[in-house]
């Protein structure tokens, strides 16, 4: 009777054992892997995006550029080749939602301090008042990390051609002054192999989140 029970209880076991490893296996295949879309110019709301590149359906990428930072250095896309990064767009004398978006930049600037994959960049809308020196004084005042995050000023032809051409993340301004663009609370998370992953309202707590744990998921999408 003893030696029973004692084989009952092992076969209970190894049926338990069993049953939680096989439901397991059957979460990890049923259940959903996450995903991030790629997002081309006709994914996005046509307010957002130029008009000559509003039909393209794939294979969109960030265009070459060239400016200049904080400290007066040239920045290019080789600085950000194989980055991960967050793109936005912004003006120092901004007194409404920049200083939160800041704040909110700096977030994620602590997040991926000590991760060199990725980085941040910010561009000025408005770039024949933001100096270098300008730029410098705010990033001092805002906590910028100079090896991660550039601030960035140049010709404002460029820089609205990447904010609506490439990025797809800001409106036009008034129509009778050219190149004018309305500042937007849009993150722009960019992969590795600059694409756009996903928009961000640079405003708001829980939108920084998700693009923390967004790029916490290219990183590791990254090594697989």
């Amino acid at each position: 009777m003893l030696d029973f029970i004692k084989k009952y209880r092992i076969f209970i076991g190894t049926f338990v054992i069993f049953s939680i490893i096989t439901v397991s296996l059957f979460y990890h295949v049923l259940k959903p892997s996450k995903r991030l879309p790629i997002f081309n110019p006709a994914d996005v709301n046509p307010e957002l995006v130029d008009s000559t590149v509003q039909y393209v359906e794939k294979y969109h990428k960030i265009a070459d550029f060239s400016f200049t930072n904080q400290n007066g250095e040239t920045i290019t896309q080789k600085d950000y080749e194989g980055k991960i990064y967050v793109a936005d767009f912004f003006f120092t004398t901004c007194g409404s939602i920049c200083p939160v978006m800041s704040k909110n930049m700096i977030d994620v600037q602590k997040a991926f301090l000590n991760n060199p994959k990725v980085m941040l960049l910010s561009h000025s809308v408005t770039p024949e008042i933001d100096s270098v020196p300008i730029l410098k004084k705010y990033a001092i005042k805002h906590g910028v990390d100079d090896a991660k995050w550039n601030l960035v000023t140049g010709d404002k032809k460029e820089i609205y051609a990447m904010a609506r051409k490439s990025y797809l993340a800001v409106k036009l301004g008034k129509p009778e002054e050219l190149y004018d663009m309305v500042h937007t609370e849009n993150f722009v998370l960019v992969d590795a192999q600059k694409r756009v992953r996903g928009f961000y309202d640079g405003t708001k707590k829980e939108d920084i989140q998700k693009l923390i744990a967004d790029i916490n998921w290219l990183l590791e999408d990254d090594k697989n």
